[in-house]
């Protein structure tokens, strides 16, 4: 496949992609080093993390014991948050593995403001005053075995490539919450319609070409071609708002 023919078809399906009003990402994530992050009060009117349904769960709240004996995912998260914003690697190395607290310490937004409760032994804590890129709204904590064992969060990514690409690997790895780490839950659930076939056909990153409001990455493969549409900036990061296909 040509660029020249792919540069047409961005062309194409920028105009025809769903394009998020720059409004959306108008307040910025507000970068701070989370050592010295305490946990922030909401604000009166706050802008919710769009991925899922936030439990209403406090902080505080006593979390039992599950039938094994070990502490509650939520009980566990929280331990592990606590230490987090202490700063304090050796308490959070007794209650997660080595890679979570490794991702928690490299956070590059201020705290969450809000713990939004657990589904099984995935738990939230999500941002309710500024706006971070990607679905997932702040840090998901993986709970196994009375120890956090994967944490996913937002991220600040400084290039649009940097972004779809992040895109592309969770899919093609079948992580739909790395995906969003970094994209919408309207660009993942679009993109984890089909499943990555390592033994389809093979995709090629044609690079990211300006559109209106953001940037167009284009990945093609033998019969068509897939544009990620990126918003942001470098400043605030760049996000996957949505997904388009263009056949040959």
């Amino acid at each position: 496949m040509s660029a020249r023919w792919l540069r047409g078809a961005a062309a194409t399906a920028a105009t025809a992609a769903f394009l998020v009003p720059a409004s959306l990402l108008a307040a910025g994530p507000a970068l701070a080093h989370t050592a010295q992050s305490p946990v922030q009060a909401p604000v009166q009117s706050p802008v919710h993390a769009p991925a899922y349904a936030p439990v209403r769960a406090p902080m505080q709240a006593p979390a039992r014991a599950s039938a094994h004996g070990t502490a509650a995912p939520a009980a566990v998260a929280k331990k592990l948050l606590r230490a987090w914003l202490r700063a304090d690697r050796h308490a959070a190395s007794r209650v997660a593995t080595a890679s979570a607290v490794s991702t928690l310490f490299s956070y590059p937004f201020r705290a969450p403001d809000k713990f939004a409760g657990c589904t099984g032994n995935a738990c939230r804590f999500v941002h309710t005053s500024v706006r971070v890129p990607g679905g997932l709204g702040g840090i998901l904590m993986i709970v196994s075995g009375g120890k956090v064992t994967k944490v996913y969060e937002s991220r600040h990514l400084v290039k649009p490539s940097a972004a779809a690409g992040h895109l592309f690997d969770a899919w093609r790895k079948g992580d739909r919450n790395r995906g969003l780490e970094i994209a919408t839950s309207t660009a993942v659930r679009t993109l984890f319609r089909t499943k990555f076939d390592p033994k389809g056909v093979k995709y090629f990153f044609q690079g990211c070409n300006s559109e209106p409001k953001g940037h167009s990455c284009a990945y093609s493969y033998e019969g068509g071609g897939m544009f990620m549409h990126v918003r942001g900036s470098k400043s605030r990061g760049y996000e996957v708002t949505s997904i388009g296909y263009i056949a040959d």
